[in-house]
């Protein structure tokens, strides 16, 4: 990692942001120079807006706080360097707590940082707050169990934020399920037996002459979403798909290793384990590679297939993941000037205004005059059937994106003798009422980026 800054911000509503500002100082070996140019850099960042400054500083502020008290605790260890005082001196300036010294802990919970030659150990990871929230700080402390294989200690902060609740105007989050296990016969039995019985549990209320469109759409979704909830679950993302179990049982080895290593009694013992843990390091960074060179060949060879075969989803998807081309593109709407527009709102407005100007065209000025037709056409105008509804759900592609409802359409399909009839209800109270549901109304705009 280069010697920088970052800044993400979490907007919690609309009138709060939090800013984190997550740094990695250059070390003692670089010239003064590439020194000022980072403070120099964070320091242009913090004037503009802070909540939150934490990072590798390098920097040891020492035991001592005279000067420093409305900043510093003296729960710290060690003597203050050079890179400490250049810190310390910067969180007064911005009225920056520096967290860490204020809570007392064991001096084995204080060492953030080891040597290569595992002798020495310093405090040098910092979590630093404006000192209008010092109070939501509530404890700091660094957690010797989490192993990355690095010679830095995991810092954790604990916080207790006081916000406002965020009114989302009934707007809900979509979520994702895992279709996947559908693929599994009794994962797929259970679904059709679960789904079967909620429909059937209120299969005869959808009848009944008070119900509605709206109130027969919403049974019905909830009955899909609420089996999906039970018996698929959301998706969820642990650890990457190609790494192996062998590599995994490898991985809690290290893991153990490092738990050997924070509770080594002495010095040889401690000796000892960390050699272990080295010995151990080296393997799972090994078996890693040849995982991810195995998945990569499996992978390739699978396109070129899907190439063969005319699979060009199954090529697409293989193709984004070898590229690991995931990041999301930034939003650089600009306006007529031609000025780029960075607030969330003018964006919309910019966006709702193209649209207006681009669809919402006038009529034109002279109309084609088409003949009406000699005869009328035998066109059926009755509601649909449930053949006709049980072949439209047949033809929906798999694999797609839910829409507004979060129905996936593999849902769907399963079963479709039994959503067929369950939907010729609805389908029914739509045609003699006239009316749809409110979700069906929706429409989603997706931005296509092109290069």
């Amino acid at each position: 990692m280069d010697q920088g800054s970052s800044k993400p911000r979490s907007k919690q509503r609309k009138s709060i942001s939090m800013n984190i500002i997550q740094c990695y100082a250059p070390t003692n070996d670089y010239n003064e120079e590439a020194k000022d140019q980072f403070y120099n850099r964070l320091q242009s960042i913090i004037e503009k807006c802070l909540t939150i400054l934490m990072g590798d500083f390098n920097a040891e502020v020492g035991m001592k706080n005279t000067g420093y008290e409305d900043i510093m605790g003296r729960h710290r260890q060690g003597e203050r360097n050079e890179y400490g005082e250049r810190f310390a001196n910067q969180c007064a300036f911005n009225k920056l707590v520096i967290s860490g010294t204020i809570f007392p802990h064991k001096r084995i919970h204080k060492t953030t940082w080891t040597s290569p030659d595992h002798t020495t150990q310093n405090q040098i990871d910092h979590i630093c707050i404006n000192k209008t929230f010092r109070r939501t700080i509530e404890d700091v402390r660094f957690k010797r169990g989490a192993d990355i294989a690095s010679d830095h200690h995991l810092l954790v902060a604990k916080m207790k934020l006081k916000l406002k609740k965020h009114r989302t105007m009934g707007r809900t989050i979509s979520q994702k399920f895992n279709t996947a296990f559908l693929q599994d016969t009794n994962k797929l039995n259970k679904f059709k037996i679960v789904l079967s019985n909620k429909f059937q549990a209120f299969h005869d209320l959808l009848n009944e002459v008070g119900t509605t469109v709206e109130s027969n759409k919403k049974r019905i979704k909830e009955a899909i979403t609420s089996t999906c909830h039970v018996v698929l679950g959301q998706k969820r993302h642990h650890h990457k798909e190609w790494i192996t179990v062998d590599t995994l049982d490898m991985i809690q080895e290290r893991r153990n290793k490092k738990t050997a290593i924070n509770t080594s009694r002495t010095r040889a013992e401690k000796a000892e384990a960390q050699a272990e843990y080295t010995v151990v390091n080296k393997q799972v960074k090994k078996s890693i590679g040849t995982d991810k060179r195995k998945y990569v060949e499996y992978l390739a060879k699978t396109a070129e297939k899907a190439a063969r075969e005319g699979n060009m989803r199954q090529l697409y998807d293989i193709t984004k993941k070898l590229s690991r081309n995931r990041r999301k593109p930034e939003r650089p709407v600009k306006s007529k000037e031609g000025e780029v527009i960075t607030n969330i709102e003018e964006q919309r407005n910019t966006w709702v205004e193209h649209y207006k100007e681009h669809l919402n065209r006038p009529a034109p000025l002279n109309p084609s005059n088409i003949e009406a037709a000699p005869t009328d056409l035998p066109i059926n105008v009755g509601p649909p059937t449930i053949e006709e509804i049980s072949m439209a759900i047949r033809q929906i592609k798999s694999g797609k994106a839910a829409g507004p409802d979060n129905t996936p359409a593999e849902t769907l399909k399963e079963d479709v003798a039994v959503t067929a009839r369950i939907l010729h209800i609805l389908f029914n109270k739509i045609w003699d009422k006239e009316q749809v549901p409110t979700e069906w109304k929706e429409g989603q705009i997706g931005c296509s980026w092109t290069i």
